[in-house]
């Protein structure tokens, strides 16, 4: 689809989308979606009074990026990183579009797990903007590391976190088994995948593979910060309203799960998953976590307990982790998840991508650290 939607295109989607219901708050499903705007009861951006405003659409037919060209009509989490050269990439979750359902999961969308955009832009006061998109022969964006959609097997194959490591990008993906309720879901494992040509094409490195199991069930979900000389992976079980445990490594080593270390509270254990304690005790979504300048201070987003967006601020990578401030709360917002902080450095001001499940689309935030 490497054009405009079409008026005939745009009609099946108002007919798709009106027989889609809403997300409940901190919902993950993402069958039972509506990206239609109008349709799903958004016009525009969202109006926030709290300390965080929405400056732009990132994603969506809403979005200046005009996503529905490569068949992106909603998406959600948003994760960027720098790969190395100065330039930004921004993987995407599950993924809606037009073409053959997912009727076995009850979705009528057809949909991808993950998805890739770049972008140079280096002003996001001005919002984001992407200059290209991995595509597949069709035009429309590309599937990356394709799953079978089948229930209780594997119906995606999600990114969390993403990493460029001597000129490889990474990504931390988890392989998830089974929607529950909201904001629980069930993993077969987590997993890195590599690319040696800018996200062009990606594979698995099934040595980095973690089961649901024992200490590795707490790096399912995991989120990446490089600082002094190594690689961190913040982790959390599959779903929301967890607890957050922190690992290390060597970025020459990050494939070699044995050369992994582990914090548990007084010291680095190598090589012993089991020794890790929780450096947030409770209450964590999706995490994201950058050393921010102008505060001095290593800064995380996630949600809370409440699903409310929140940050928490420590001195160190490991903690103690300051009481979470709320950023966006759930009451004006309450279907926002996955905050993704921007990579780069903007002073006293911190952008971050949230996804709102209502429209199932990802959007733009700016707080001020003043």
């Amino acid at each position: 689809m490497n054009r405009k939607l079409n008026l005939t295109a745009l009609a099946l989607a108002l007919t798709a989308g009106t027989a889609l219901a809403f997300a409940t708050p901190a919902g993950a499903d993402p069958n039972a979606v509506n990206p239609i705007p109008i349709l799903n009861g958004t016009v525009g951006l969202p109006r926030l009074s709290g300390p965080t405003q929405a400056i732009f659409q990132v994603t969506g037919l809403g979005s200046p990026n005009n996503t529905q060209n490569y068949n992106v009509l909603g998406t959600d989490l948003g994760i960027m990183w720098d790969n190395g050269s100065g330039q930004m990439l921004t993987a995407y979750g599950d993924t809606a579009g037009l073409g053959v359902p997912n009727l076995l999961t009850g979705s009528f969308w057809s949909w991808r797990s993950n998805v890739l955009m770049r972008s140079n832009d280096k002003t996001p006061g001005n919002g984001i903007t992407y200059d290209s998109v991995v595509r597949d022969g069709s035009g429309q964006a590309k599937d990356l590391i394709p799953s079978p959609k089948i229930p209780l097997v594997e119906i995606s194959r999600i990114p969390t976190a993403g990493i460029a490591v001597d000129g490889v990008q990474y990504m931390s993906m988890m392989s998830v088994k089974n929607w529950g309720d909201p904001g629980q879901w069930d993993t077969n494992f987590s997993t890195l995948a590599l690319s040696g040509d800018n996200g062009e094409n990606w594979v698995e490195a099934p040595e980095t593979r973690r089961p649901p199991v024992g200490g590795d069930l707490n790096f399912q979900m995991n989120a990446f910060l490089k600082s002094n000389g190594f690689v961190y992976q913040y982790g959390t079980p599959p779903g929301r309203n967890n607890s957050a445990y922190l690992a290390r490594v060597l970025p020459e080593n990050i494939r070699n799960l044995a050369e992994y270390e582990y914090w548990n509270g007084k010291e680095w254990r190598k090589n012993d998953v089991n020794a890790a304690i929780p450096i947030v005790p409770s209450g964590v979504g999706e995490l994201s976590v950058v050393y921010n300048q102008f505060l001095g201070q290593y800064v995380m987003l996630t949600t809370d307990a409440f699903n409310s967006v929140v940050m928490m601020t420590s001195p160190n990578p490991e903690g103690p982790w300051s009481p979470p401030r709320v950023l966006i709360d759930t009451r004006q917002l309450p279907t926002a998840y996955a905050p993704s902080i921007y990579p780069y450095q903007t002073g006293s001001d911190l952008y971050f991508l949230t996804t709102i499940h209502s429209q199932y689309n990802v959007v733009l935030m700016h707080t001020s650290l003043r």
